[in-house]
Protein backbone atom coordinates (compact mmCIF):
# COMPACT_ATOMS: atom_id res chain seq x y z
CA UNK A 1 0.00 0.00 0.00
CA UNK A 2 0.80 3.43 -0.95
CA UNK A 3 -0.19 6.89 0.85
CA UNK A 4 -1.71 9.16 -1.51
CA UNK A 5 -2.87 13.04 -1.11
CA UNK A 6 -7.12 12.74 -2.92
CA UNK A 7 -8.87 15.82 -3.74
CA UNK A 8 -12.12 15.43 -1.73
CA UNK A 9 -13.60 18.39 -3.58
CA UNK A 10 -13.19 21.13 -5.73
CA UNK A 11 -11.77 24.52 -3.96
CA UNK A 12 -14.43 27.55 -4.34
CA UNK A 13 -11.45 30.26 -4.47
CA UNK A 14 -8.23 29.75 -2.01
CA UNK A 15 -7.76 26.12 -1.12
CA UNK A 16 -8.52 24.70 2.13
CA UNK A 17 -7.46 21.84 3.82
CA UNK A 18 -11.00 20.07 3.61
CA UNK A 19 -10.42 19.92 -0.02
CA UNK A 20 -7.64 17.16 0.73
CA UNK A 21 -7.73 13.88 1.88
CA UNK A 22 -4.28 11.42 2.68
CA UNK A 23 -5.89 7.67 1.56
CA UNK A 24 -4.12 4.12 1.30
CA UNK A 25 -3.60 3.23 -2.19
CA UNK A 26 -2.77 -0.16 -3.55
CA UNK A 27 -0.26 -0.34 -5.40
CA UNK A 28 -0.27 -2.50 -8.64
CA UNK A 29 1.40 -5.59 -9.77
CA UNK A 30 4.92 -3.99 -10.93
CA UNK A 31 4.87 -5.50 -14.95
CA UNK A 32 7.87 -5.54 -17.46
CA UNK A 33 9.05 -2.31 -18.62
CA UNK A 34 8.15 -0.85 -15.03
CA UNK A 35 9.88 0.54 -11.69
CA UNK A 36 8.37 0.60 -8.11
CA UNK A 37 9.62 4.12 -6.77
CA UNK A 38 9.64 5.34 -3.33
CA UNK A 39 9.65 9.30 -3.39
CA UNK A 40 11.97 11.21 -1.18
CA UNK A 41 11.01 14.58 -2.96
CA UNK A 42 7.44 16.60 -4.13
CA UNK A 43 6.78 19.33 -5.97
CA UNK A 44 3.97 21.64 -5.08
CA UNK A 45 3.27 24.54 -8.14
CA UNK A 46 0.95 26.75 -8.61
CA UNK A 47 -0.16 25.50 -12.29
CA UNK A 48 -1.84 22.59 -9.74
CA UNK A 49 -4.51 24.96 -9.17
CA UNK A 50 -6.05 25.20 -12.48
CA UNK A 51 -6.20 21.28 -12.14
CA UNK A 52 -8.51 21.68 -9.34
CA UNK A 53 -10.89 23.02 -11.43
CA UNK A 54 -12.96 20.99 -13.42
CA UNK A 55 -12.43 23.08 -17.19
CA UNK A 56 -11.19 22.01 -20.21
CA UNK A 57 -7.55 23.67 -20.03
CA UNK A 58 -3.71 22.05 -21.55
CA UNK A 59 -3.70 19.37 -18.68
CA UNK A 60 -6.48 17.27 -17.60
CA UNK A 61 -8.38 18.69 -13.99
CA UNK A 62 -7.59 16.23 -11.07
CA UNK A 63 -10.30 13.34 -10.50
CA UNK A 64 -11.99 13.41 -7.50
CA UNK A 65 -10.84 10.99 -4.85
CA UNK A 66 -8.03 9.66 -7.47
CA UNK A 67 -4.56 10.50 -6.13
CA UNK A 68 -3.47 13.49 -7.11
CA UNK A 69 -0.02 14.22 -9.62
CA UNK A 70 2.65 16.42 -10.01
CA UNK A 71 6.71 16.14 -10.38
CA UNK A 72 8.49 13.98 -7.85
CA UNK A 73 11.96 12.64 -7.13
CA UNK A 74 12.07 9.02 -5.79
CA UNK A 75 14.88 6.16 -5.75
CA UNK A 76 13.68 2.63 -7.63
CA UNK A 77 13.44 0.16 -5.15
CA UNK A 78 12.13 -2.50 -7.35
CA UNK A 79 12.57 -2.46 -11.71
CA UNK A 80 11.32 -4.80 -13.86
CA UNK A 81 12.91 -2.20 -16.84
CA UNK A 82 15.96 -2.10 -19.16
CA UNK A 83 18.11 0.69 -18.02
CA UNK A 84 16.52 0.91 -14.50
CA UNK A 85 18.71 -0.40 -11.03
CA UNK A 86 17.56 -0.58 -7.78
CA UNK A 87 18.75 2.66 -6.12
CA UNK A 88 18.78 4.89 -9.39
CA UNK A 89 17.20 8.04 -8.41
CA UNK A 90 14.43 9.45 -10.91
CA UNK A 91 12.37 12.23 -11.87
CA UNK A 92 8.95 11.48 -12.82
CA UNK A 93 5.02 12.84 -12.28
CA UNK A 94 3.40 10.67 -9.80
CA UNK A 95 3.96 13.12 -7.12
CA UNK A 96 1.68 13.64 -3.81
CA UNK A 97 2.34 9.90 -2.68
CA UNK A 98 5.59 8.41 -0.86
CA UNK A 99 5.14 5.69 -3.21
CA UNK A 100 4.73 4.97 -7.38
CA UNK A 101 4.43 2.17 -9.40
CA UNK A 102 4.92 3.32 -12.81
CA UNK A 103 6.07 2.49 -16.14
CA UNK A 104 9.47 4.05 -17.44
CA UNK A 105 7.95 5.94 -20.49
CA UNK A 106 7.95 9.51 -18.81
CA UNK A 107 10.11 8.79 -16.04
CA UNK A 108 13.48 10.38 -16.15
CA UNK A 109 16.84 8.80 -14.97
CA UNK A 110 18.97 11.21 -12.78
CA UNK A 111 22.70 11.29 -14.19
CA UNK A 112 25.00 10.25 -10.82
CA UNK A 113 26.76 13.61 -9.60
CA UNK A 114 27.23 15.98 -6.56
CA UNK A 115 24.05 17.68 -7.72
CA UNK A 116 21.33 17.13 -4.98
CA UNK A 117 18.72 15.52 -6.80
CA UNK A 118 16.17 17.84 -5.52
CA UNK A 119 17.43 20.01 -7.86
CA UNK A 120 15.75 18.25 -10.47
CA UNK A 121 12.34 19.65 -9.57
CA UNK A 122 13.70 23.41 -9.83
CA UNK A 123 15.93 25.06 -11.84
CA UNK A 124 17.40 21.75 -13.19
CA UNK A 125 13.64 20.97 -14.03
CA UNK A 126 10.22 22.26 -15.01
CA UNK A 127 10.66 25.65 -13.51
CA UNK A 128 14.22 25.71 -14.85
CA UNK A 129 13.03 24.68 -18.32
CA UNK A 130 10.41 27.11 -18.15
CA UNK A 131 12.65 30.31 -17.17
CA UNK A 132 14.79 29.14 -19.96
CA UNK A 133 12.38 29.04 -23.13
CA UNK A 134 10.44 31.68 -22.13
CA UNK A 135 13.43 33.88 -21.63
CA UNK A 136 14.90 33.24 -24.76
CA UNK A 137 12.88 31.42 -26.82
CA UNK A 138 9.33 32.67 -26.46
CA UNK A 139 10.42 36.43 -25.60
CA UNK A 140 13.63 36.42 -27.44
CA UNK A 141 15.80 38.13 -25.01
CA UNK A 142 18.81 39.39 -26.03
CA UNK A 143 21.85 40.82 -24.27
CA UNK A 144 21.77 44.46 -23.69
CA UNK A 145 18.19 44.33 -22.85
CA UNK A 146 16.03 44.98 -20.05
CA UNK A 147 14.07 42.19 -18.31
CA UNK A 148 11.17 42.97 -16.09
CA UNK A 149 9.96 39.79 -14.03
CA UNK A 150 7.38 39.28 -11.70
CA UNK A 151 7.41 36.95 -9.02
CA UNK A 152 11.26 37.00 -9.03
CA UNK A 153 11.63 35.76 -5.91
CA UNK A 154 9.73 32.15 -7.30
CA UNK A 155 10.98 28.82 -8.39
CA UNK A 156 10.57 30.51 -12.12
CA UNK A 157 10.89 33.70 -11.52
CA UNK A 158 14.60 33.27 -9.91
CA UNK A 159 15.88 31.33 -12.50
CA UNK A 160 14.80 33.88 -14.95
CA UNK A 161 16.53 37.00 -13.45
CA UNK A 162 19.66 34.52 -12.80
CA UNK A 163 19.69 33.33 -16.37
CA UNK A 164 19.29 36.91 -17.67
CA UNK A 165 22.07 38.17 -16.10
CA UNK A 166 24.24 35.33 -17.47
CA UNK A 167 23.28 36.20 -20.89
CA UNK A 168 24.01 40.14 -20.30
CA UNK A 169 20.63 41.64 -19.69
CA UNK A 170 19.80 44.22 -17.32
CA UNK A 171 17.10 42.75 -15.00
CA UNK A 172 14.46 44.21 -12.65
CA UNK A 173 12.83 41.93 -10.57
CA UNK A 174 9.04 42.39 -8.24
CA UNK A 175 8.83 40.92 -4.94
CA UNK A 176 6.79 40.89 -1.90
CA UNK A 177 8.59 42.08 0.79
CA UNK A 178 11.64 43.61 2.39
CA UNK A 179 13.39 39.53 2.80
CA UNK A 180 12.67 38.54 -0.78
CA UNK A 181 13.79 41.97 -2.33
CA UNK A 182 16.84 41.28 -0.55
CA UNK A 183 16.80 38.09 -1.57
CA UNK A 184 16.34 39.13 -5.65
CA UNK A 185 19.03 41.74 -5.35
CA UNK A 186 21.26 38.74 -3.97
CA UNK A 187 20.61 36.79 -6.93
CA UNK A 188 22.32 39.62 -9.11
CA UNK A 189 19.27 41.86 -10.47
CA UNK A 190 19.90 45.19 -11.00
CA UNK A 191 17.09 47.25 -9.39
CA UNK A 192 14.30 44.96 -7.18
CA UNK A 193 11.12 46.16 -6.80
CA UNK A 194 8.50 45.76 -3.38
CA UNK A 195 5.28 45.70 -4.97
CA UNK A 196 3.61 45.25 -1.44
CA UNK A 197 5.07 48.55 -0.09
CA UNK A 198 3.20 52.01 -0.39
CA UNK A 199 3.43 53.59 -3.83
CA UNK A 200 2.24 52.92 -7.20
CA UNK A 201 3.89 49.74 -8.87
CA UNK A 202 3.67 51.54 -12.39
CA UNK A 203 6.08 54.50 -10.43
CA UNK A 204 7.84 52.07 -8.90
CA UNK A 205 8.99 50.36 -12.34
CA UNK A 206 9.74 53.34 -14.44
CA UNK A 207 12.09 54.64 -11.60
CA UNK A 208 13.55 51.16 -11.85
CA UNK A 209 13.58 50.96 -15.77
CA UNK A 210 13.34 54.98 -16.97
CA UNK A 211 13.98 54.22 -20.73
CA UNK A 212 11.44 51.51 -20.64
CA UNK A 213 11.48 47.44 -20.65
CA UNK A 214 12.03 45.21 -23.63
CA UNK A 215 11.30 41.82 -22.24
CA UNK A 216 8.56 40.96 -19.42
CA UNK A 217 8.50 37.62 -18.09
CA UNK A 218 4.89 37.21 -16.39
CA UNK A 219 4.21 34.97 -13.63
CA UNK A 220 1.39 37.35 -11.97
CA UNK A 221 -1.02 39.40 -14.73
CA UNK A 222 -2.78 41.66 -13.04
CA UNK A 223 -1.44 44.91 -11.49
CA UNK A 224 1.91 43.80 -12.54
CA UNK A 225 0.91 42.88 -16.37
CA UNK A 226 -0.34 46.31 -16.55
CA UNK A 227 2.93 48.19 -15.27
CA UNK A 228 5.09 46.76 -17.62
CA UNK A 229 2.34 47.33 -20.39
CA UNK A 230 2.91 50.76 -18.80
CA UNK A 231 6.60 51.02 -19.19
CA UNK A 232 7.00 48.29 -22.17
CA UNK A 233 9.33 50.27 -25.25
CA UNK A 234 8.20 49.71 -29.08
CA UNK A 235 8.27 46.58 -30.43
CA UNK A 236 8.73 44.78 -26.69
CA UNK A 237 7.81 40.83 -26.30
CA UNK A 238 6.04 39.41 -23.35
CA UNK A 239 6.21 35.34 -21.89
CA UNK A 240 2.62 34.92 -20.22
CA UNK A 241 3.69 32.16 -18.36
CA UNK A 242 1.14 32.33 -15.14
CA UNK A 243 -1.15 34.55 -13.58
CA UNK A 244 -0.66 33.45 -10.08
CA UNK A 245 -2.80 36.31 -9.07
CA UNK A 246 -6.11 35.42 -10.49
CA UNK A 247 -5.48 31.69 -9.77
CA UNK A 248 -8.41 31.77 -6.57
CA UNK A 249 -10.51 34.68 -7.69
CA UNK A 250 -13.29 35.44 -10.30
CA UNK A 251 -13.00 38.88 -10.32
CA UNK A 252 -11.90 40.41 -13.82
CA UNK A 253 -8.56 42.01 -14.59
CA UNK A 254 -8.81 45.35 -15.07
CA UNK A 255 -5.99 46.83 -17.06
CA UNK A 256 -5.65 50.40 -17.60
CA UNK A 257 -2.78 50.22 -20.59
CA UNK A 258 -4.37 47.68 -22.15
CA UNK A 259 -4.03 49.85 -25.60
CA UNK A 260 -0.58 50.43 -25.13
CA UNK A 261 -0.31 46.98 -26.74
CA UNK A 262 -1.51 48.28 -30.67
CA UNK A 263 0.67 51.89 -30.17
CA UNK A 264 4.00 50.21 -29.06
CA UNK A 265 3.78 47.28 -31.27
CA UNK A 266 3.76 44.51 -28.31
CA UNK A 267 4.07 41.32 -28.67
CA UNK A 268 2.40 38.69 -26.16
CA UNK A 269 2.67 35.30 -26.25
CA UNK A 270 1.60 32.32 -23.80
CA UNK A 271 3.26 29.57 -23.62
CA UNK A 272 3.91 25.87 -21.38
CA UNK A 273 7.05 23.82 -20.78
CA UNK A 274 5.63 21.64 -22.74
CA UNK A 275 5.91 22.96 -25.92
CA UNK A 276 9.48 22.72 -25.80
CA UNK A 277 9.63 19.06 -24.76
CA UNK A 278 11.65 18.11 -27.72
CA UNK A 279 14.76 20.97 -26.95
CA UNK A 280 15.06 19.06 -23.24
CA UNK A 281 18.25 18.25 -23.73
CA UNK A 282 20.03 21.65 -24.70
CA UNK A 283 18.34 22.63 -21.73
CA UNK A 284 20.07 20.50 -19.29
CA UNK A 285 23.30 20.90 -21.27
CA UNK A 286 23.50 24.70 -21.14
CA UNK A 287 21.43 24.95 -17.72
CA UNK A 288 23.67 22.25 -16.47
CA UNK A 289 26.70 24.17 -17.63
CA UNK A 290 25.73 27.14 -15.66
CA UNK A 291 25.05 25.73 -12.25
CA UNK A 292 28.13 23.59 -12.47
CA UNK A 293 30.09 27.23 -13.13
CA UNK A 294 27.94 28.59 -10.05
CA UNK A 295 26.47 30.89 -12.07
CA UNK A 296 23.11 30.21 -11.00
CA UNK A 297 22.29 29.58 -7.57
CA UNK A 298 19.07 27.60 -5.91
CA UNK A 299 16.52 28.78 -3.48
CA UNK A 300 14.39 26.39 -1.61
CA UNK A 301 11.62 26.32 0.77
CA UNK A 302 10.78 22.95 2.56
CA UNK A 303 8.32 21.16 4.14
CA UNK A 304 8.94 18.21 5.59
CA UNK A 305 6.76 15.00 6.04
CA UNK A 306 3.66 13.65 2.98
CA UNK A 307 1.30 15.30 5.90
CA UNK A 308 2.55 18.91 4.78
CA UNK A 309 1.58 18.17 1.39
CA UNK A 310 -1.34 20.56 0.95
CA UNK A 311 -0.13 23.28 3.41
CA UNK A 312 3.14 23.59 1.36
CA UNK A 313 0.72 23.64 -1.86
CA UNK A 314 -1.42 26.74 -0.30
CA UNK A 315 1.57 28.77 0.84
CA UNK A 316 2.10 29.78 -2.71
CA UNK A 317 -0.76 31.94 -2.33
CA UNK A 318 0.18 33.76 0.51
CA UNK A 319 3.93 34.52 -0.53
CA UNK A 320 4.95 31.22 1.73
CA UNK A 321 8.06 30.54 -0.50
CA UNK A 322 11.21 31.90 -1.41
CA UNK A 323 12.88 30.07 -4.76
CA UNK A 324 11.22 26.06 -4.85
CA UNK A 325 8.92 24.78 -2.77
CA UNK A 326 9.43 21.24 -2.11
CA UNK A 327 8.05 18.50 0.67
CA UNK A 328 10.61 15.94 1.55
CA UNK A 329 9.69 12.98 2.38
Amino acid sequence: MARAWTLTSRPNGMPAADNFALTDVALPPIEDGMIRVRNSWLSVDPYMRGRMNDTKSYVPPFAIGEPMQGGAVGEVVESRADGFAVGDHVVHMAGWRDEAVLPVAGVQKIPAGDIPVQRYLGHLGMPGMTAWFGLLAVAEAKAGETVFVSAAAGAVGSAVVQIAKAKGMTVVGSAGGAAKVALVESLGADAAIDYKSDGSLVKKLMAAAPQGIDVYFDNVGGGHLDAALATARDGARFAMCGMIEGYNGADPVQLRYLMRIVAARIRLRGFIVSDFQAQAGEFQREMGALVQAGKIRSEETVHDGLEATPEAFMALFSGGNSGKMLVRL
